[in-house]
Protein backbone atom coordinates (compact mmCIF):
# COMPACT_ATOMS: atom_id res chain seq x y z
CA UNK A 1 0.00 0.00 0.00
CA UNK A 2 1.53 3.41 -0.88
CA UNK A 3 -0.03 6.81 0.61
CA UNK A 4 -1.63 9.39 -2.04
CA UNK A 5 -2.08 13.13 -1.89
CA UNK A 6 -4.44 14.70 -3.61
CA UNK A 7 -7.29 17.10 -2.95
CA UNK A 8 -11.44 16.79 -3.72
CA UNK A 9 -13.86 19.96 -4.06
CA UNK A 10 -17.77 19.13 -3.62
CA UNK A 11 -20.50 21.31 -3.58
CA UNK A 12 -23.25 20.37 -1.14
CA UNK A 13 -26.65 19.43 -1.78
CA UNK A 14 -28.04 23.08 -0.81
CA UNK A 15 -26.33 26.38 -1.89
CA UNK A 16 -27.05 27.46 1.55
CA UNK A 17 -25.80 24.58 3.89
CA UNK A 18 -23.19 25.05 6.39
CA UNK A 19 -20.38 22.07 5.74
CA UNK A 20 -19.84 21.93 9.66
CA UNK A 21 -22.83 20.10 10.04
CA UNK A 22 -20.98 17.67 7.62
CA UNK A 23 -18.10 17.12 9.40
CA UNK A 24 -18.98 14.37 11.84
CA UNK A 25 -20.38 12.30 8.87
CA UNK A 26 -17.30 12.81 6.75
CA UNK A 27 -15.34 11.14 9.89
CA UNK A 28 -17.98 8.59 10.41
CA UNK A 29 -17.71 7.75 6.41
CA UNK A 30 -14.27 6.99 6.64
CA UNK A 31 -12.67 10.43 5.69
CA UNK A 32 -10.31 10.38 8.94
CA UNK A 33 -7.67 10.81 6.77
CA UNK A 34 -8.86 14.10 5.50
CA UNK A 35 -8.63 17.34 7.01
CA UNK A 36 -11.66 19.00 5.81
CA UNK A 37 -11.74 22.81 4.29
CA UNK A 38 -15.48 24.56 5.26
CA UNK A 39 -14.08 28.14 4.00
CA UNK A 40 -17.69 28.63 1.59
CA UNK A 41 -21.08 28.26 2.45
CA UNK A 42 -22.28 25.48 0.37
CA UNK A 43 -19.11 23.83 -0.49
CA UNK A 44 -16.66 22.09 1.25
CA UNK A 45 -13.08 20.65 0.44
CA UNK A 46 -11.17 17.64 1.26
CA UNK A 47 -7.04 17.28 0.98
CA UNK A 48 -6.43 13.69 1.43
CA UNK A 49 -3.23 11.39 2.42
CA UNK A 50 -4.99 7.86 1.55
CA UNK A 51 -3.43 4.68 1.68
CA UNK A 52 -4.43 2.22 -0.89
CA UNK A 53 -2.95 -0.28 -4.03
CA UNK A 54 -3.25 2.47 -6.30
CA UNK A 55 -4.10 6.32 -7.14
CA UNK A 56 -7.73 5.15 -8.42
CA UNK A 57 -7.98 3.18 -5.80
CA UNK A 58 -7.57 5.86 -3.50
CA UNK A 59 -9.23 8.48 -5.63
CA UNK A 60 -12.38 5.83 -5.99
CA UNK A 61 -13.04 5.48 -2.93
CA UNK A 62 -12.63 8.92 -1.52
CA UNK A 63 -15.26 9.92 -3.81
CA UNK A 64 -17.61 7.19 -2.19
CA UNK A 65 -16.64 8.24 0.92
CA UNK A 66 -17.75 11.55 0.89
CA UNK A 67 -20.98 11.16 -1.13
CA UNK A 68 -22.08 8.37 1.26
CA UNK A 69 -21.46 10.97 4.24
CA UNK A 70 -22.80 13.67 2.38
CA UNK A 71 -25.88 12.62 -0.20
CA UNK A 72 -26.76 14.71 -2.73
CA UNK A 73 -23.00 16.56 -2.90
CA UNK A 74 -21.38 17.10 -6.49
CA UNK A 75 -17.84 17.17 -6.93
CA UNK A 76 -16.14 20.56 -8.15
CA UNK A 77 -12.93 19.41 -9.09
CA UNK A 78 -10.51 16.53 -7.95
CA UNK A 79 -5.86 18.23 -7.54
CA UNK A 80 -3.80 17.49 -8.52
CA UNK A 81 -4.45 18.64 -12.27
CA UNK A 82 -5.63 22.02 -13.52
CA UNK A 83 -2.26 23.60 -12.77
CA UNK A 84 -0.24 26.87 -13.73
CA UNK A 85 3.87 27.51 -14.26
CA UNK A 86 3.80 28.73 -10.40
CA UNK A 87 2.00 25.31 -9.66
CA UNK A 88 4.74 23.10 -11.50
CA UNK A 89 7.66 25.47 -10.76
CA UNK A 90 6.32 23.93 -6.95
CA UNK A 91 5.73 20.30 -7.80
CA UNK A 92 9.55 19.94 -10.00
CA UNK A 93 11.38 22.28 -7.66
CA UNK A 94 12.34 25.32 -9.76
CA UNK A 95 11.73 28.27 -10.58
CA UNK A 96 8.78 29.93 -12.41
CA UNK A 97 10.79 31.89 -14.86
CA UNK A 98 12.56 28.31 -15.71
CA UNK A 99 9.10 26.33 -16.29
CA UNK A 100 7.51 29.30 -18.36
CA UNK A 101 10.82 29.18 -20.81
CA UNK A 102 10.51 25.45 -21.17
CA UNK A 103 6.70 25.10 -21.70
CA UNK A 104 6.18 28.87 -23.93
CA UNK A 105 8.82 28.17 -26.00
CA UNK A 106 9.05 24.54 -26.74
CA UNK A 107 6.80 23.66 -29.44
CA UNK A 108 6.93 20.60 -28.32
CA UNK A 109 5.85 21.25 -25.38
CA UNK A 110 2.34 19.50 -24.06
CA UNK A 111 -0.66 21.58 -25.11
CA UNK A 112 -2.43 23.74 -22.46
CA UNK A 113 -6.44 23.45 -21.63
CA UNK A 114 -6.53 27.49 -21.54
CA UNK A 115 -4.41 30.15 -23.15
CA UNK A 116 -4.61 33.46 -22.54
CA UNK A 117 -3.41 36.21 -19.91
CA UNK A 118 -2.73 33.00 -17.05
CA UNK A 119 -1.81 29.54 -19.42
CA UNK A 120 -3.75 25.94 -17.92
CA UNK A 121 -1.95 22.81 -17.79
CA UNK A 122 -2.99 19.41 -17.11
CA UNK A 123 -0.53 18.61 -14.46
CA UNK A 124 -0.45 15.03 -15.71
CA UNK A 125 0.92 16.14 -19.15
CA UNK A 126 3.10 18.47 -18.20
CA UNK A 127 4.79 16.06 -15.60
CA UNK A 128 5.01 12.69 -18.46
CA UNK A 129 6.49 15.05 -20.89
CA UNK A 130 9.14 16.81 -18.61
CA UNK A 131 10.30 13.01 -17.07
CA UNK A 132 10.34 11.84 -20.59
CA UNK A 133 12.46 14.54 -22.07
CA UNK A 134 15.09 14.01 -19.31
CA UNK A 135 15.09 17.67 -17.44
CA UNK A 136 13.86 16.83 -14.25
CA UNK A 137 13.19 13.87 -11.65
CA UNK A 138 9.45 13.00 -10.92
CA UNK A 139 7.95 10.75 -8.43
CA UNK A 140 6.12 8.48 -10.58
CA UNK A 141 2.98 8.08 -7.78
CA UNK A 142 2.72 11.98 -7.98
CA UNK A 143 2.71 11.40 -12.12
CA UNK A 144 0.03 8.07 -11.23
CA UNK A 145 -2.38 10.89 -9.39
CA UNK A 146 -1.90 13.78 -11.48
CA UNK A 147 -3.30 11.17 -14.33
CA UNK A 148 -6.07 10.09 -12.32
CA UNK A 149 -7.05 13.62 -11.15
CA UNK A 150 -7.56 14.63 -14.39
CA UNK A 151 -9.62 11.71 -15.72
CA UNK A 152 -11.92 12.09 -12.87
CA UNK A 153 -12.29 15.91 -14.13
CA UNK A 154 -12.56 15.16 -17.56
CA UNK A 155 -15.05 12.38 -16.98
CA UNK A 156 -17.20 14.73 -14.98
CA UNK A 157 -17.58 17.34 -17.65
CA UNK A 158 -18.13 14.43 -20.46
CA UNK A 159 -20.96 13.59 -18.25
CA UNK A 160 -22.05 17.17 -17.94
CA UNK A 161 -22.79 18.17 -21.11
CA UNK A 162 -23.84 14.53 -22.02
CA UNK A 163 -26.71 15.54 -19.21
CA UNK A 164 -27.45 18.80 -20.78
CA UNK A 165 -27.62 16.93 -24.20
CA UNK A 166 -28.80 20.38 -26.19
CA UNK A 167 -27.13 23.56 -27.02
CA UNK A 168 -29.24 26.06 -25.39
CA UNK A 169 -28.61 28.99 -27.64
CA UNK A 170 -29.31 26.94 -30.80
CA UNK A 171 -30.78 23.82 -29.82
CA UNK A 172 -29.29 21.75 -31.53
CA UNK A 173 -27.82 18.08 -29.87
CA UNK A 174 -24.96 18.19 -28.42
CA UNK A 175 -22.99 14.65 -30.15
CA UNK A 176 -20.12 13.09 -27.98
CA UNK A 177 -18.13 10.78 -30.22
CA UNK A 178 -15.55 8.50 -28.30
CA UNK A 179 -12.43 8.85 -30.14
CA UNK A 180 -10.02 5.41 -30.56
CA UNK A 181 -6.58 5.55 -30.48
CA UNK A 182 -5.36 4.15 -33.37
CA UNK A 183 -3.08 1.65 -33.19
CA UNK A 184 0.94 2.39 -33.04
CA UNK A 185 2.56 1.25 -36.47
CA UNK A 186 4.40 -1.67 -34.95
CA UNK A 187 1.13 -3.11 -33.72
CA UNK A 188 -0.56 -2.29 -36.68
CA UNK A 189 2.41 -4.82 -38.79
CA UNK A 190 1.19 -7.06 -36.38
CA UNK A 191 -1.66 -7.64 -37.02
Amino acid sequence: MKEYDFELKFSLPSPDADPEQFVNALYEAGCDDATVGLGLKGRVALSFTREAPSAQDAVASAIADVTKAIPGAKMIEATPDYVGVTDIAGFVGCSRQNIRKILIENSLAPTPVHSGTTVIWHLANVLDWLKHKGSFKIEDQLIEMSFVTMKVNVEKEVAHVARIGRNPITGATIKIKSTKRQQSPSKQAQA
